[in-house]
């Protein structure tokens, strides 16, 4: 199942992802340009100095100290004429200068020039200046920026969350009240006033819909009744009419005996239409009472009606009760549920096997000896899905059952271990 969002938490998100881009770009592109701009006057301050010392050298005036006070430092070297392909005229760098007064290295940055006097001689020149720690410097603009985008992504998280909430509000209203609406139920009328286009088309939309919906529904139910009741009518009448030709006719063993499949199949239909009929009914919400139901109490009225077949079929039945399982619900309905299962389960286990059944204060479970291995469970709970054919079933009860639990937001769970069926009931 793929995770599900909020609209305003990623909207949030994205915006968080672009800002911390956008911000990581624009500290790179800020260290690098503070990072010239400090080259740069130094270089300047670097060249002016190599100057006066040349002019000086030239002139043969007195140099300054090596190391000023300033703590800029300078050599002169003299190299021999055939070294000079080797070095170019002028190179700027970064190094590292040790200073005497703090007795450690610091970091400098370096202007090598050439230069001759009147003899010919060459002469290299090594200007070094302190300059800044720029592990320092990258370690400031980090603080700076993580500060600046904590801060940038904290006002922009309550600016979006007033302008989204604000601007949002009649949408949120609307989906709560599409959450909670209920075809053919009485319902709160729709709230929502908005000066927003999209919104107040949306409105309309959903309340064209709502009413084509209830529209629908109730031809639906109306459809449903009286296709059930005309059905049920001829039906009734084909099983009398087949019942007077075997009480009054004189028939042959093999009429008689046609005769009586076509009974069963008649009552089969029978039982099939009032089935889909209460199916349809559990789907389009009209069961809408609900009432206090004890399933520990409704579990034990529906087992001593089974005692009669399980006594016939030897089928050992447990009962434990761990808690009272209690639940709001129609009580036809969880009447419809529990029966379902425990039909099912005596219907599914063989003679001489067993049942258990479990009750909790959140679950009831039901469990069958069998030795038909596993059902599978993607098709159990689907319609007429029967894995071997059983006399007289119509495929529908497990289908009932995940209708009725989907109704009252129920869990069901189907599994298969140690040779046994599993159904738990939670809420």
């Amino acid at each position: 199942t793929t995770k599900q969002m909020r609209l305003i938490y990623k909207l949030l998100l994205r915006t968080s992802i672009a800002l911390i881009t956008l911000v990581t770009i624009w500290a790179g592109f800020f260290y690098f340009t503070i990072i010239d701009e400090i080259n740069d006057e130094t270089d300047d301050a670097l060249e002016l100095q190599s100057e006066l010392l040349i002019k000086r050298k030239l002139a043969g005036a007195e140099l300054p100290d090596k190391i000023e006070g300033s703590n800029n430092v300078y050599f002169i070297d003299p190299i021999a004429p055939d070294c000079l392909s080797r070095k170019e005229a002028i190179v700027y760098r970064d190094s590292m200068i040790y200073i005497p007064e703090k007795q450690e290295k610091e970091p400098a940055r370096v202007l090598e020039t050439l230069f001759r006097d009147r003899h010919d001689q060459y002469y290299k020149l090594t200007v070094l200046t302190p300059t800044i720690e720029k592990e320092d410097l990258v370690e400031a603009i980090f603080e700076w920026i993580v500060l600046l985008y904590l801060g940038l992504l904290f006002t922009l998280i309550i600016i979006n969350i007033w302008v989204f909430y604000g601007s949002l509000k009649p949408l949120y209203r609307l989906m709560d009240w599409m959450e909670n609406y209920k075809l053919g139920a009485e319902n709160s009328k729709l709230e929502m006033v908005s000066d927003v286009t999209e919104f107040r088309k949306l409105k309309e939309a959903t309340k064209r819909h709502i009413e084509r919906s209830e529209k629908i529904y109730e031809e639906q139910k109306l459809f449903i009744g009286n296709a059930s009741h005309e059905m049920q009518t001829p039906l009734a009448i084909c099983s009398n009419r087949i019942e007077w030709l075997m009480d009054k006719t004189e028939l042959s063993e093999e009429q008689l005996g046609e005769l009586m499949k076509t009974k069963q199949t008649l009552h089969y239909l029978a039982r099939l239409n009032k089935t889909l009929l209460f199916l349809s009914k559990i789907e389009n919400r009209q069961f809408p009472e609900l009432t206090t139901v004890s399933i520990n109490q409704l579990i034990k009225e529906q087992v001593e009606l089974y005692e009669e077949i399980s006594s016939y079929k030897s089928i050992q039945l447990e009962w434990v009760e761990k808690g009272e399982f209690i639940l709001q619900m129609n009580h036809t309905l969880a009447t419809s549920l529990f029966t379902n299962l425990i039909k099912n389960s005596f219907v599914h286990t063989g003679e001489s096997g067993n049942i258990k059944i479990e009750l909790r204060q959140e679950s009831f479970v039901i469990s069958n000896s069998s030795e038909e291995g596993p059902l599978d469970s993607q098709k159990i709970f689907q319609r007429f899905n029967q894995t071997k054919k059983k006399q007289g079933s119509s495929g529908l009860g497990l289908v009932i059952v995940r209708s009725i639990c989907n109704l009252y937001q129920l869990s069901i769970v189907y599994e298969f271990k140690n040779n046994r069926h599993y159904f738990r009931v939670e809420r």
